[in-house]
């Protein structure tokens, strides 16, 4: 019984001599369930033969345990047993199950592939949906600043935005990160400008927009790789189906195990022990006959059936004796889908010289169906054992291996397998055949590292491209730091921030953002600096423009950079104009770009860089004239005295002649110039003339004062300023009293005004007011009559001036030239009380003042009045006593 079934098992072990090889746990265990003598006696009978058949056969290479299990099932379950070898009973029904067994997990992992996948494609659609969100708080946060009632805005009037637009509009609303000042519109179409500088920071005052944008979108990126670590994870899963136990696959399927082993009947528990505990399984066939070389399997038998019946088996479908299969196979199965199995593929590959035929056959299939083929391809890349020797012979008779991979849907398949298997010298020469190749690695690398994280960096490397972000495969570090000592990485602001803080180690980052080259050369990188010097213009243009506060480059750098001769002079000068620090000299500057250097006010204001660009073969006196001309040169350059030496001549007339210049900037150099020159340059602006004049710049002479012909006032301006040589060489000038009318409206000396009135005809007067007003307000302080002024003159001089204080102070001083009839007149033409004083009875009254007594003392002496007094009971006016008419004495 159940209870010493053991101790018989082991009795029969020892009297048969056949305990070698058997395990002694799996007879303790498989004993419980023989509780029968004789059975026990009959099954280690036929063990006894069946091992000495195989012990003379040679092939001494079956597991013992599993014979037993066989012999075990032959005799406890002997119609079952016998209906096994026609494919029925009970356990034929459990192995056939097994191919759908295998099938449903196969399908499950594939549809776990398919869901991962459609999860990237999700996540990718996801990121701009996370990007437009942000947008959205950021656009709430610049609608908060705006006024109310507004509607909509924009950086100009002409080019307005809605409210409701501003976040589906990326690149419009990115415009208005920077902006400090902005348009607004309400709805009544009034349009204001709004000052909104550093809006965005209200929003989050650590990280800028851009910064949150980037973590957005590494974010996804991260999730991207844990998914496809996942897909790597299944496919590897997928080919271990074919080859997973029976045990363990009813084990994963529980449910439908139940049922299978209720054909065994009541005691179905010893079949479910051997099979479940991988005793008996579908290697029965090895154990159930005297086998020999050359034997086919049940499985080869059902491939070379199907095929027979133009049926194509799964390229996994299990083969147990290849080389036999083969021999069946006719020549034009290797022409056809039916060569599409791994192991088929395998034993061909094996023994290329023995298979020559079939294996060009096999190759010429695929090149004339890869599309078709593409299903086996990824399954034998998975699990098949000469995957190289594959992918070589294919690559040796299809030109075009390649070009048809890349457009595949498999794509990023093929071209891993490739990279993963190919010798270093094929991928190198593939590389240089196929541009397309390297630049898809390029494009997919980390698609490529997630499905073989193990790839041997050296790989990469023949393939000769730049690794577009280095941050993405940062966990691939092996690969991240062979591509770096290489120089493989492309030059963008994420692969420089990412090498100069993950591999450099450095803290300061944002370094990189003010001053990117003078940080990278700091560095002392060979690597990092020769990669950037490869592409500098690239680097210059992608780069240093794009980055909006990088203007704190050091002068070292700047002057490194602009000495790249192979740069555009305008890329370099957009470069120059984004920096704050100006060059002190044009030292170490190539000749070719100091124009572009003066353009730009990059070079420090001084003479002496101005004289070295004056003599260099790229001078352009506009160019100079334009630098001058700016206000901030203007004052700094000022500050230093003009060179007045031989060699500064040039600079001289350089100075003198710009006039396109600002008439600021220019009076400026005009003062500052150290000689006076012999003539007006000739192009000149009037007010640039002007300037020259009010400066003392020009020599007095008869020829300059004669250029001015045409402009009375400048030549007016001109002859004031130089009154005394004017005076000196008066006989020289054939001047109009009209000129010297003006002249005495200038500010020259008093006495030079006397000398000016000498020239005129004063006689004329009479006829012309405003000039015999102008003499008046003159001679009135000529104490000496140095001006020659008679009666008649004084006459015109004291009726045409004004005031009134001044008619009678010219009176006073020139009464005396006049006749009474003449001093009569003028009292007539005077303004009251003045014109009063005549003849009759009336008295008049005069302010009490010197000016007025020297009057009516004068008149009084020239007997004009009878007499004067001052004052009386309620005044101290000046009162006139007048002569009555017959009085008058003449």
């Amino acid at each position: 019984n159940t209870s010493n079934s053991i101790d018989m098992v082991l009795e029969q072990e020892k009297r048969l001599a056949v305990g070698e090889g058997l395990d002694r746990q799996f007879l303790r265990e498989v004993s419980r369930y023989l509780n029968d003598l004789r059975l026990i006696q009959n099954i280690f009978n036929e063990y006894a033969i069946y091992v000495a058949n195989l012990e003379t056969d040679g092939e001494n290479i079956l597991d013992g345990n599993k014979l037993l299990a066989v012999l075990i099932y032959k005799n406890v379950y002997p119609r079952d047993f016998e209906q096994l070898h026609r494919g029925e009973g009970a356990l034929a029904k459990i192995l056939d199950h097994q191919a759908e067994l295998i099938n449903k997990s196969e399908d499950e992992c594939r549809a776990e592939i398919v869901q991962l996948e459609k999860l990237i494609e999700v996540g990718e659609d996801q990121t701009p949906l996370d990007l437009d969100e942000l947008r959205k708080i950021y656009a709430m946060a610049l609608i908060e600043k705006l006024p109310s009632g507004a509607f909509s805005i924009g950086h100009n009037s002409n080019n307005m935005i809605e409210f409701q637009q501003l976040a589906t509009h990326s690149d419009l609303f990115e415009g208005y990160l920077e902006s400090s000042n902005i348009y607004c519109r309400y709805n009544n179409n009034y349009n204001t400008h709004v000052n909104i500088k550093n809006w965005h920071t209200s929003v989050n005052s650590q990280k800028t927009y851009y910064q949150r944008k980037e973590e957005i979108k590494n974010k996804a990126e991260e999730r991207k790789v844990e998914i496809l670590g996942k897909i790597r994870d299944l496919r590897l899963k997928l080919p271990v189906f074919r080859t997973t136990k029976l045990s363990e696959l009813l084990r994963l399927n529980s449910s439908d195990a139940q049922v299978l082993f209720e054909g065994f009947g009541e005691n179905g528990e010893l079949a479910r022990f051997l099979i479940l505990e991988s005793f008996l399984d579908d290697t029965y066939y090895q154990y159930t006959s005297l086998f020999h070389s050359g034997r086919m399997s049940p499985n080869d038998n059902k491939y070379l059936i199907q095929i027979r019946a133009f049926i194509t088996p799964e390229p996994d479908f299990p083969i147990d004796n290849p080389h036999e299969v083969i021999a069946a196979m006719r020549e034009e199965d290797f022409g056809q889908s039916y060569v599409l199995n791994m192991v088929i593929v395998d034993a061909l590959l094996s023994d290329k010289n023995r298979y020559k035929e079939q294996v060009q056959k096999l190759y010429s299939y695929i090149k004339i169906e890869f599309e078709s083929c593409e299903h086996f391809l990824d399954g034998y890349y998975t699990s098949g054992h000469n995957v190289v020797d594959f992918l070589l012979g294919l690559n040796d008779v299809w030109d075009r291996l390649v070009p048809s991979i890349l457009t595949s849907n498999y794509n990023i398949r093929h071209i891993t397998q490739l990279v993963k298997w190919l010798p270093l010298n094929s991928l190198k020469s593939l590389a240089e055949n196929f541009d397309d190749m390297s630049n898809f690695v390029s494009e997919h690398l980390l698609d490529i590292l997630c499905e073989v994280p193990e790839l041997d960096p050296n790989r990469l490397v023949c393939l000769n491209f730049e690794v577009k972000d280095l941050l993405s495969i940062k966990e691939h570090s092996q690969v991240v730091c062979t591509m770096f000592e290489e120089g493989l990485f492309e030059l963008s602001i994420g692969n420089l921030e990412f090498i100069y803080k993950e591999l450099l180690a450095k803290d300061d980052v944002n370094m990189l953002n003010t001053k990117n080259y003078t940080t990278i050369l700091s560095t002392k990188n060979s690597i990092l600096i020769g990669r950037v010097e490869r592409d500098f213009e690239y680097y210059l243009r992608n780069i240093l423009l794009v980055l909006d506060n990088n203007s704190e480059e050091d002068l070292s750098a700047i002057l490194v950079a602009i000495c790249h001769d192979e740069i555009e002079l305008s890329v370099l000068s957009e470069f120059l104009k984004q920096q704050v620090v100006q060059l002190p000299t044009l030292e170490k500057v190539p000749d070719r770009l100091y124009t572009m250097i003066f353009d730009t006010a990059k070079i420090k204001p001084t003479w002496a860089n101005c004289l070295t660009f004056m003599d260099s073969d790229s001078f352009r006196n506009e160019t100079l004239v334009k630098y001058l001309d700016k206000q901030s040169v203007c004052d700094s350059i000022l500050e230093e005295e003009i060179p007045s030496n031989s060699d500064s001549f040039n600079l001289h007339t350089l100075l003198i002649n710009a006039n396109s210049m600002s008439d600021y900037s220019y009076k400026g150099y005009v003062c500052a110039l150290p000689n006076v020159f012999k003539s007006f340059p000739s192009g000149l602006d009037l007010t640039k003339i002007k300037i020259l004049i009010e400066k003392r710049k020009i020599n007095f002479t008869k020829n300059n004062f004669n250029f001015l012909e045409n402009t009375q006032t400048l030549q007016v301006l001109f002859v004031s300023l130089n009154i005394d040589m004017f005076l000196d060489n008066s006989e020289c000038f054939d001047l109009s009293d009209d000129f010297l009318e003006h002249l005495l409206q200038t500010e020259i000396s008093e006495i030079n005004k006397f000398n000016v009135i000498k020239f005129m005809n004063l006689a004329i007067l009479v006829d012309h007011h405003e000039r015999a007003a102008l003499i008046g307000s003159i001679v009135v302080n000529d104490d000496t009559n140095y001006c020659n002024v008679d009666g008649y003159i004084a006459k015109s001089i004291i009726m045409y001036s004004s005031p009134t204080t001044l008619q009678i102070l010219l009176f006073n001083k020139y009464c005396t030239l006049m006749t009474n009839s003449d001093v009569r007149e003028v009292l007539s033409n005077l303004p009251k009380p003045y014109c009063e004083i005549t003849t009759g009875y009336h008295t008049p009254r005069l302010k009490n003042s010197l000016e007025n007594k020297n009057l009516v003392m004068q008149l009084d002496h020239q007997n004009i009045i009878s007499s004067w007094t001052i004052g009386g009971i309620f005044t101290d006016e000046i009162k006139v006593n007048l002569y009555r008419k017959k009085e008058e004495t003449v």
